[in-house]
């Protein structure tokens, strides 16, 4: 990914996650029980934590591998637990770690690309 799209998308993800831990705080917390809340607030939470990753990686020249790890593992980590949440079916609990598999993938390869001076 480019920087310019690197910062795009990651300035997206942090607002979507505002947006959508604010949705839960507020419209979910009378409809969704104290488990899936707190599923839905972990999916927020990693989120961020990518935005943040990629608004950070937007500015490194050169980090352009990690970035696509990172945003594929938020929407999948993300995404599965916010649909877990939402749906109860207990089959998306076995896809998030796929989306975290990628998180870390991408933080990893982050820090090589970082050492290397790529």
């Amino acid at each position: 990914m480019r920087s310019h799209h690197t910062l795009r998308a990651g300035a997206v993800l942090a607002a979507l996650a505002v947006a959508l831990g604010a949705f839960a705080a507020h419209g979910l917390k009378a409809r969704l029980n104290p488990a899936a809340l707190a599923t839905f607030d972990t999916g927020a939470r990693y989120q961020m934590y990518a935005a943040l990753a990629l608004l950070a990686l937007g500015t490194q020249a050169g980090q352009r591998r990690a970035p696509p790890l990172l945003l594929a593992g938020a929407l999948v980590f993300a995404g599965s637990l916010y649909l877990l949440a939402l749906t109860g079916l207990g089959v998306l609990g076995a896809v998030a770690p796929v989306g975290g598999a990628l998180m870390m993938a991408g933080f990893v390869v982050a820090a090589l690309d970082a050492k290397k001076g790529v």
